[in-house]
């Protein structure tokens, strides 16, 4: 299983808008990355600041939104509906564009329920529980 560390992750970013800025071609993961980065403008900045932020931390007690952690999600996300994995994710994904009419909005309800899937495995100590993912996505497309 792949496991990056936390600069990495952000490397990957980084490097991928760099060579994305110098029109050099792109590696697979690097075509996903540079799919979800071109969806959030709102980050574009911070990939053309390395030194600021290559290091920055981002606290939520602040109010602060983990700009990486939130595209690493999105290419999470992508992973699991390419595979469907966990198995009925796709369908959940598709009634949820359906419903909301916005594809992006729709990965955003999914990272949700994956944020919170993850979040009680982390408070009870425990692996995830996909069934705790799946619920929420119900509970998304129902309300």
């Amino acid at each position: 299983m792949f496991n990056p560390t936390r600069n990495q992750v952000r490397q990957l970013f980084f490097d991928t808008w760099g060579k994305y800025g110098r029109k050099e071609s792109l590696s697979g993961m690097e075509t996903i990355a540079l799919e979800v980065i071109l969806q959030h403008p709102e980050y574009h900045p911070i990939l053309r600041d390395y030194d600021q932020f290559i290091d920055k931390d981002y606290l939520p007690e602040f109010g602060e939104t983990n700009p990486f952690l939130h595209m690493s999600m999105h290419m999470a996300i992508k992973e699991q509906l390419s595979i469907d994995q966990p198995f009925g994710i796709q369908e959940k994904y598709r009634n949820l564009a359906i419903k909301l009419g916005d594809e992006h909005a729709a990965v955003h309800n999914v990272m949700e329920c994956l944020g919170e899937m993850l979040w009680h495995a982390q408070r009870d100590q425990t692996s995830p529980n996909t069934q705790i993912y799946l619920d929420c996505l119900d509970k998304s497309i129902r309300s």
